[in-house]
């Protein structure tokens, strides 16, 4: 049985935009940094804009359908060029400012983009590197000033908006006319997976598909966000970001403000102040690491009181938001620690946060239940680019830690023999562009196959196993999903990252990462000498220590879960290493061809000890 959902108010994403100007042109729209501080466009100031783009890029000769793509960081522009695009009835084509020229071109290619926005020279220099290979491009329109090549002919975004000639009242007509001829189920984007496995693939969504699961995700989490400011840090080319974490805002008039980078999101948070933020897991890990390595450093007596109110906050979350049988008692005690400690950690996050949404990737239950118990609720959810991508979020009034929360009104959820999830709704695409034979494999009679496997408890909440193609299948024919393990794992101090391994294998093995700050703090506190990273991994005391630790984790398993051997690296996984996508997922088949041969020699080592480490690179 699903739910229903109201029919929207507009038709497409830049007739949403255009009403939500009309009714708040002066409520702040989107602010970015610059110089120091940050600036702020009104909503009346950032649609004017949009209207120049569409402008220009209609005197670009850019025609309904037309593909436009967008290689750039998240910023201002960004946000501009793609509403344009939307406004000029083209289809926006994101590209990761991450990506390789290789990776550009083939998207800049396949999908036809005539125009391609860009942040900065060192994209432009990308470009420049696969020319040959993108002879299509008449034009690349830069955020950033600066010469290009006569090969590559580049202009501003101030050059094609023409921003120091106002819009026409003629001029607007003509445009909103544009807009208001766009049809919902016409085609707004492709989206190019970010390559994990594989050619990337371009997935086709609509207007309908984009906007009824940005209003259908409001209406479940029933959140209304005007008076808050949404900090947007993840890649705004990844669709989550850009439909929960852009357009949703804007359907509520409420505020964004682009952080610099993933690098600086703390920072960020305590200038920007945000009520509500969209993340992947690793910022949660990272929070819940750093708290608790501060706890390390307290008294005993002050360590203790915060293990208590940890204890107390969690019976308090399950009894409110779980049970719905709060206690006076409990709630008395949960409201004493959270003056006492809670409140604290809180202001260090600028004060104001209300809620995360988290996706992408599992969230180990432990630290959804901590963030829960801090008072910053995260509302785990599951979605895929193809769904547009919310299928299911948990909220403050329906929320089961280890799932990720029941379906949005619309939406149907079945499972296959395998246990494989398959959904129907309005939010699932077209199909993939220039490649019907993929399509016909994956949607059948309106249902598409995701690739998961899961399961859905009698109250309707889902849980996702693990992607099917991931599942570990040992030599002894067990099935072994990876992620759960790598998730308590790095619950341990010791350890930040971590990789298993095992498929066709006999027994799993690990990649492991260190918490550098712990392990530095452990070397110092045993006097271990080394010459540099590289060196302390491999000390025989250090190896020893994690011997221990997985020793440990090892005894709350089944036999066939435990891991047998590791690999201890000097350097964590990323997104330039190659280890991690831009939305910090871990790139499982680069892993094992980065670090291939140190893995292949944990299988061949039969010296019968519990634990063996794979050597130097």
């Amino acid at each position: 049985m699903t739910k229903t959902t109201k029919p929207l108010p507009w038709r497409s994403i830049p007739q949403m935009l255009r009403n939500v100007a009309q009714d708040v042109p002066d409520h702040p729209c989107i602010s970015f940094k610059r110089g120091g501080g940050y600036l702020s466009f009104s909503y009346q100031e950032f649609y004017t804009r949009v209207l120049m783009t569409a402008r220009g890029l209609r005197k670009a000769g850019i025609k309904p359908q037309d593909k436009v793509a967008i290689l750039s960081e998240n910023r201002v522009g960004w946000a501009i060029a793609d509403m344009g695009i939307l406004a000029a009835r083209a289809v926006t084509v994101p590209i990761y400012a991450t990506s390789t020229g290789h990776q550009a071109a083939f998207i800049i290619h396949h999908s036809g983009a005539r125009i391609v926005f860009i942040s900065n020279r060192q994209q432009y220099e990308k470009l420049l590197v696969i020319r040959e290979q993108i002879p299509h491009v008449d034009m690349v329109i830069s955020f950033d000033r600066f010469l290009g090549e006569k090969s590559l002919p580049v202009y501003t975004l101030y050059q094609l908006s023409e921003t120091s000639h106002s819009i026409t009242a003629e001029e607007q007509r003509e445009i909103e006319a544009h807009i208001s001829a766009i049809n919902p189920d016409d085609l707004m984007t492709i989206i190019y997976s970010s390559g994990t496995t594989g050619e990337p693939k371009g997935v086709m969504l609509t207007h309908f598909n984009v906007a009824i699961n940005a209003w259908s995700s409001l209406e479940h989490t029933g959140r209304t966000w005007r008076d808050g400011t949404f900090l947007s840090f993840l890649p705004l080319s990844h669709v989550l970001e850009r439909t929960a974490g852009y357009y949703a805002v804007l359907m509520c008039g409420s505020h964004i403000a682009f952080a610099e980078s993933i690098n600086t999101v703390v920072e960020n948070i305590n200038e920007v102040k945000p009520s509500a933020m969209i993340s992947v897991p690793r910022l949660f890990e990272k929070i819940h690491s750093r708290i608790y390595e501060s706890v390390h450093q307290m008294t005993p007596i002050k360590r203790q009181l915060f293990h208590v109110a940890v204890k107390i906050g969690r019976a308090y979350v399950y009894r409110r938001y779980i049970t719905r049988r709060p206690t006076a008692l409990l709630s008395l005690q949960y409201n004493f620690f959270d003056w006492l400690i809670f409140r604290k950690i809180r202001k260090k996050f600028g004060g104001k946060l209300k809620f995360f949404i988290s996706g992408g990737a599992p969230l180990d239950t432990t630290i959804n239940e901590f963030m829960w118990i801090l008072g910053i609720p995260v509302f785990e959810g599951y979605g895929l680019t193809e769904t547009s991508p919310v299928v299911a979020v948990n909220s403050l009034r329906e929320n089961r830690f280890g799932s990720v929360g029941r379906p949005l009104s619309q939406t149907e959820l079945k499972l296959t023999a395998e246990g494989e999830l398959l959904v129907k709704g309005p939010q699932v695409m077209l199909g993939y562009y220039r490649n019907n034979e993929l399509t016909h494999q994956v949607l059948s009679d309106g249902w598409l196959h995701t690739g998961d496997t899961a399961r859905i408890d009698e109250d309707g909440y889902l849980y996702i196993i693990d992607r099917k193609k991931e599942i570990i299948v040992t030599a002894g024919g067990k099935n072994i999903p990876p992620q759960p393990l790598e998730n308590s794992l790095k619950l341990d101090k010791y350890i930040s990252q971590a990789y298993i391994h095992g498929d066709r294998k006999p027994y799993l093995v690990a990649l492991l990462t260190p918490n550098l700050e712990r392990l530095l703090e452990y070397s110092h506190l045993h006097k271990i000498s080394y010459l540099g990273l590289d060196d302390l991994v491999t000390n025989p005391r250090v190896l020893a220590l994690y011997d221990e630790r997985l020793e440990q984790f090892n005894r709350e398993l089944a036999p066939h879960e435990t891991i047998k051997k590791f690999v201890l690296l000097a350097r964590e996984f990323s997104i330039e290493g190659g280890e991690l996508t831009p939305t910090l997922k871990l790139k499982r088949k680069d892993i094992y061809s980065l670090y291939k041969n140190r893995i292949d020699a944990l299988y061949e080592q039969t010296n019968g000890a519990l634990f063996n480490h794979g050597g130097p690179a």
